[in-house]
């Protein structure tokens, strides 16, 4: 292909460029998209055999990023630099954390064919500010919106247990505990163990204290700060867990799922600042 196909010459199946099309951006773009995990540094005519770019073409847009700060080279070969990460951060720093969650819950949720969430802390509640449905295992239906009672949920806890000191004494000075199942936690001492216990490990399961039925795995997301801000999620029937020939490993693989998953929100939103 040559250098003029691809800055203006029209491509067949490709969509036509408008009359605010800027071709020397969309080539400056396509030298750093050249490069990646497989090709992290290259030489000048290996950029420009990757870009379509003759290479006095892709040599002035590589110099030019090297002036910028986004490329650097030892004059033989280029490389990116640390710099073109504040490209993804201006993106990341206009997210708000339902935006940054879905794409991970969505994957997550793919991967293991559960339904996934992420929650906030509101008061007594958990509210849930992002969801990802693969089919219904509650009686009650869950969607952006949803509220549950902190102390019988699994992101609850995960909340809960990352509360300071003086704002769970003021949780556990004023919620009013009910049974809604025969499984639910209903005193102050045996939260405060079961908080103390998800504190430590990092993560909660919750077995059938919301509803008969249904468990959940969840995980904290952090901010920059090192500050629980949310909790995210998967969703799990009781029964297909006691059918897994070891129920106690296939916990085991889910907490590391959505451990790692809150890992990758939590890198997002330091992103950000």
């Amino acid at each position: 292909m040559t250098d003029a196909a691809v800055a203006g010459v029209p491509q067949a199946g490709a969509p036509q460029a408008s009359d605010q099309y800027v071709q020397s951006l969309a080539r400056g773009l396509s030298v750093i998209r050249a490069f990646d995990a497989a090709n992290p540094v290259m030489t000048l005519s290996e950029v420009a055999a990757r870009t379509n770019l003759t290479r006095a073409t892709a040599r002035r847009f590589l110099h030019t990023l090297v002036e910028l700060g986004y490329v650097r080279t030892d004059g033989k070969t280029f490389a990116l630099t640390a710099m073109v990460l504040q490209l993804g951060y201006s993106y990341l720093s206009a997210l708000s954390l339902p935006q940054l969650a879905q794409p991970h819950l969505e994957e997550l949720s793919l991967k293991l064919g559960e339904s996934t969430s992420a929650a906030v802390l509101d008061g007594a509640d958990i509210f849930y500010v992002a969801r990802v449905t693969t089919r219904r295992i509650m009686t009650v239906g869950i969607s952006v919106g949803t509220r549950f009672p902190a102390y019988a949920t699994s992101m609850g806890r995960v909340l809960l247990a990352g509360l300071p000191q003086q704002k769970l004494d003021e949780y556990l000075s004023s919620v009013e505990f009910k049974a809604l199942t025969p499984r639910t936690i209903t005193s102050r001492e045996e939260l405060v163990a079961e908080l103390d216990r998800v504190r430590r490990q990092d993560w909660c399961v919750l077995d059938q204290e919301l509803e008969l039925g249904l468990m959940s795995v969840a995980a904290p997301v952090r901010n920059a700060a090192g500050k629980v801000v949310a909790a995210v999620n998967v969703s799990l029937q009781a029964q297909n867990v006691a059918a897994q020939p070891d129920p106690r490993a296939y916990i085991e693989s889910i907490r590391e799922e959505i451990v790692h998953t809150a890992g990758l929100i939590s890198a997002d939103i330091a992103a950000r600042h």
